[in-house]
């Protein structure tokens, strides 16, 4: 029919868009400071238990090392593209040699580690059978750097050449002295880097007044001095809290992650934004905040509004969740991982097999439809607050000749190809479809969803679907938008300045 794309046209389409994101990563030069340490997994087969106490015997098959902590944000940050370089300690030990070479191994500059005899470098070992880990053993000096040390790193920080963006790696390892918080470069001021921090203890930052931190779930507990999960919502215990966490950590952005839950995005004067994450199956897996503190930097530093830093990190994070141990996440794999090829269902036929695999499933589906031509607020808080209806959210899209009969010849100012990519990137949208007509009568009776969702510029009387959805014995809700957001709003303020 005219007027829609096929999927396969809209994924090429949307292709180039995506790499365009992604090549903005190549070449930011990022400085990493904090403490490092060195994973390593032995992996083998339980066959029996031991005669000498009742654990288990593995017979070792393979031994995998991998850099941990703030290494692990270092070559994340470069195997996503970045210049990076390493501010940190390790002991003059096989650890922290092994440590250095698998570093500089992923093109790391390493010449701001300082080796110590007096040192022992920081190593966890984990010991798996067939994936699952039995027991973790660490080593290494957690005390505070000597003094001499502390001045050695200050120096190095402050030597370091201009860069696009500076990661601070704080986990409890005695690196992050006060003193070397102190020499951090100037904050929020014209011409400094972003500075993120992910910091066991988030608060001890606050001076430094840092644009954006990135704590679990736990850690923003602790700071908080406590954090009532409300019946096991996480998500919602975090965006109560919202002010009490930017005011103790002294941040603008706070990026709460909750593992199998997602994130959390925090920001003064705006609404919490809620990342999603897909079900994974449980395994042996470290490392995923440090890729989301990778790409989250990333993002900031090459200017992305810090929702849709979060989104881009969120979706790098779910690529090393899927794997084993410690793992990083490519350009390649985050460019497929953001295409919106794997959300797009190509018709109506599809989304009938789709809506069907979600019920037999036992999951409750949500439907909403609309124009979403130039995204924004209230889009955003439509969408969250309808995904929190259900388990999976439909959005259906007007096809680009839908939109000019809706709107007028003017519009889309997006086409659907780009507006499938820009919604595909929220992880709170499961599935995109496009229509032709109207109304999506037609998506509507293929899915046969539990939910339907409409903005609040329409009542349960004036909504045209209404009679359908009442007849499919869907629950129809109308949920509130947020005040003075609206595409055509964005257009007239533009219009003026349009040349």
């Amino acid at each position: 029919m005219s007027g829609r794309a096929t999927s396969s046209e809209l994924r090429a389409r949307a292709a180039p868009e995506a790499s365009r994101l992604l090549d903005a990563f190549a070449g930011l030069r990022v400085l990493v400071v904090g403490d490092v340490i060195l994973d390593a997994y032995l992996d083998g087969r339980a066959s029996d238990l031991s005669r000498e106490a009742p654990v288990p015997v593995v017979t070792v098959g393979g031994r995998t090392e991998a850099p941990g902590g703030a290494a692990n944000v270092a070559v994340n940050l470069a195997s996503l593209g970045a210049d990076v370089r390493l501010v940190s300690v390790v002991g003059l030990d096989d650890a922290g040699q092994r440590l250095l070479e698998l570093v500089g191994g992923f093109g790391v500059d390493v010449g701001g580690v300082v080796l110590r005899d007096e040192r022992s470098t920081v190593a966890k070992r984990r010991v798996l059978a067939e994936g699952q880990m039995l027991v973790r053993f660490d080593e290494g000096t957690l005390s505070p750097l000597a003094p001499d040390l502390e001045g050695e790193l200050r120096s190095l920080l402050a030597a370091a050449a201009a860069v696009d963006a500076v990661v601070v790696a704080d986990y409890g390892s005695g690196v992050m002295t006060d003193g070397v918080i102190e020499a951090l470069p100037p904050p929020r001021s014209p011409g400094s880097p972003p500075i993120v921090v992910d910091a066991k203890d988030p608060r001890r930052y606050r001076r430094a007044r840092t644009l954006a931190c990135t704590p679990n779930f736990e850690e923003a507990r602790a700071a908080l001095g406590g954090l009532d999960p409300f019946g096991g919502d996480r998500a919602r215990a975090v965006s109560e809290s919202a002010q009490r966490l930017l005011d103790v950590t002294g941040v603008e952005v706070a990026a709460v992650t909750l593992d199998r839950d997602g994130a959390v995005l925090l920001e003064r004067g705006r609404a919490p934004h809620r990342i999603y994450a897909d079900a994974v199956p449980e395994r042996c897996c470290a490392g995923a905040g440090d890729t989301f503190t990778a790409a989250f930097a990333l993002g900031l530093a090459s200017g992305a509004d810090p929702a849709g830093a979060a989104e881009v990190a969120a979706a790098a994070a779910a690529v090393v969740v899927a794997k084993p141990g410690t793992a990083t996440c490519s350009p390649a794999e985050l460019r497929l991982r953001l295409l919106p090829g794997g959300k797009l269902v190509p018709d109506a036929a599809r989304l009938a097999i789709e809506g069907e695999r979600h019920r037999r499933e036992g999951r409750r589906v949500v439907f909403t439809n609309g124009c979403f031509d130039i995204l924004h607020r209230g889009h955003i808080a439509l969408l969250n607050a309808a995904k929190e209806l259900g388990d999976v959210l439909v959005v259906a899209l007007n096809a680009d000749a839908g939109v000019r009969r809706l709107k007028g010849p003017e519009r889309p100012i997006n086409s659907l190809a780009d507006r499938v990519e820009v919604l595909a990137a929220l992880s709170c949208v499961d599935h995109l479809v496009a229509f032709d007509d109207d109304r999506p009568e037609e998506l509507l009776r293929a899915l046969r969803p539990d939910v339907v969702v409409k903005g609040g510029d329409y009542s349960a009387e004036t909504v045209p679907e209404a009679p359908l959805v009442r007849a499919l014995g869907a629950e129809l809700r109308i949920l509130p938008q947020v005040p003075a957001r609206s595409t055509s709003r964005i257009v007239e303020r533009l219009r003026p300045h349009a040349t």
